[in-house]
């Protein structure tokens, strides 16, 4: 049965802005774009940077040591096909914001 954790209140984190919570003991990036919010592993498959740090520019954030790029929507990577991070369910309740996780 899936679970809800509420992880942040949208006025917390402006509209192209992204941060890194904790929820279920797992590092989390959160993102805003345009108002519509989105998850992600916080940890770069590369090196293990905090992608909740990096630049967010339209649905890419950018990973803040070497410039690694990963859609906030998706989790994949435009640099190659097979190249991912974690992608999370994320809803809102009024200015509540959840992640779902899966028992």
């Amino acid at each position: 049965m899936p679970r809800s954790i509420k992880v942040a209140k949208a006025y917390d984190i402006d509209p192209g802005e992204g941060a890194t919570v904790i929820a279920e003991g797992i590092r989390i990036a959160v993102f805003n774009v345009d108002g519509e919010f989105h998850a992600i592993s916080d940890t770069c498959v590369h090196v293990g940077a905090s992608l909740g740090e990096g630049w967010l520019r339209d649905d890419f954030v950018s990973c803040p040591l070497h410039g690694w790029r990963f859609n906030v929507k998706t989790g994949a990577s435009d640099m190659h096909r097979d190249i991912c991070v974690e992608r999370f369910d994320i809803h809102q309740s009024g200015t509540d914001i959840f992640v779902r996780f899966e028992d």
